[in-house]
């Protein structure tokens, strides 16, 4: 089973739509969208099972330049 994330994603100022290009390249996300306020990006994912969250997320996306903060939200199955 995998493990579904959402993160938001603080770019550096102009610097959003490359990012944005960076992350589709990669082909890691399931949905990318644009968002006002404190962040400039959401995207989800899926983690593969085999794989750690935090790990997976620094070595994937973190190492995108321009990215300059990111908020992880781990979903679980409740219902």
């Amino acid at each position: 089973m995998t493990t579904c994330v959402f993160i938001q994603i603080r770019c550096k100022p102009g610097t959003t739509y490359k990012v944005a290009e960076d992350i589709a390249l990669r082909e890691i996300h399931s949905e990318l969208y644009s968002t006002s306020g404190e962040y400039d990006l959401l995207m989800k994912l899926y983690i593969p099972e085999d794989q750690d969250v935090g790990k997976f997320i620094n070595d994937e996306l973190l190492g995108i330049p321009g990215i300059e903060r990111s908020l992880t939200t781990i979903t679980f199955k409740v219902f």
